[in-house]
């Protein structure tokens, strides 16, 4: 109430009888008018904080962006798709690959099998099969190291060559053709250089994240979470998906047969049910893996034709010769370390290109 009565205490009062200052100004009633001057154009309109710059400046930094975006994109080996990215072959190495080689270097010390094992020399040969039909990577410093690990269904690929396998995916690949499966998949990461467009495309979801913080939440907490199921996590399935597109037509063109992929990932599919189930797909980075063998059968016919280009009857190994292998590797001792703790000319793990 109190300050109603000091607005209209310093109002102007208006003697009985007589007509309104306004009225005798204008001869109606005049519209409340925030800006004095109405008569200019644009006056009294606000663009924000940044009202000073208006309408051009804006569209001068639209036009740039998009000018920036067009001529940062270029089209994927193989598979053709355009996307943004600003992250060189040489600047996604040495952001990504150097720190997280040395840590896994770290964090598996004593569990690397030695350059020796049946398991590392299976797993460099598939690699050295794979690589010419890798589109220009065969000339990084490529090192192989097997983990043994037989609970971990997983192998990756860092950018510059360094390979990790863990032994419990041999137990899905079953064969040969199996892992090369696994193998084409992680090295066509680094052929797509799926991680530098990650890098690059950070920009967009911080910028949306933002956005949606702006609007719902102060933390921001919730805007990242929106930005990840909208933007982060389809771009992953987006990647894998790509990934077991380029590395199905690489063992094909290595000849190892296109035809065993998607049985590998019903095997894990499989294996993921025992365990209990994957999460759901929209949830996760990956696509499930039923629908990855599924989609895998699109584009057979086109790994078929590659397999059949690359005259593979003379080239393909028989694959009884990955159980051998497998057989013996099982027979050795386990929790090999290639530490010798100490003497001149010991080896440290992960010091053996293939």
């Amino acid at each position: 109430m109190i300050l109603f009565r000091s607005t209209f205490r310093n109002f102007p009062r208006r003697v009985p009888g007589a007509p309104s200052t306004l009225l005798r100004s204008t001869g109606r009633y005049a519209s409340y008018q925030r800006f004095p001057d109405r008569g200019r154009p644009n006056a009294g309109r606000s663009y924000g904080p940044y009202s000073q710059f208006g309408p051009p400046a804006v569209l001068v930094a639209g036009a740039g962006g998009t000018t920036f975006y067009v001529i940062n994109l270029e089209q994927v080996p193989i598979t053709g798709r355009r996307r943004f990215n600003i992250i060189s072959p040489e600047r996604e190495t040495s952001l990504v690959s150097d720190a997280a080689y040395q840590q896994t270097i770290d964090q598996f010390r004593g569990s690397i099998l030695p350059r020796e094992h049946p398991y590392t020399q299976l797993v460099a040969r598939i690699v050295e099969r794979l690589l010419p039909a890798a589109h220009g990577l065969g000339g990084a410093d490529w090192q192989v190291h097997v983990i043994d690990d037989p609970e971990q269904l997983n192998a990756f690929v860092l950018p510059g060559g360094k390979v990790f396998v863990f032994t419990g995916i041999m137990s899905i690949a079953q064969d040969e053709n199996g892992l090369a499966a696994v193998l084409g998949h992680e090295i066509a990461h680094n052929v797509a250089h799926h991680v530098g467009e990650r890098l690059s495309r950070q920009v967009f979801s911080m910028a949306a994240a933002f956005l949606v913080s702006l609007v719902f939440d102060v933390s921001g907490q919730f805007g990242n979470g929106i930005a990840d199921l909208a933007l982060t996590l389809p771009n992953g399935r987006t990647q894998e998906t790509e990934a077991d597109h380029i590395g199905l037509v690489m063992m094909a063109e290595a000849c190892y047969d296109p035809r065993q992929a998607p049985n590998l990932w019903r095997r894990m599919a499989d294996n993921e049910k025992k365990r209990g189930g994957a999460p759901p797909q929209f949830l996760s980075t990956h696509p499930s893996s039923d629908r990855r063998g599924q989609v895998m059968e699109k584009w057979m016919p086109e790994a078929m034709a590659k397999y059949e280009e690359s005259d593979c009857s003379i080239t393909a190994r028989g694959m009884n010769e990955f159980r051998k292998i497998a057989d013996i590797g099982r027979r050795m001792p386990g929790n090999i370390s290639i530490l010798t703790g100490g003497g001149g000319g010991s080896r440290q793990q992960g010091d053996w290109p293939f």
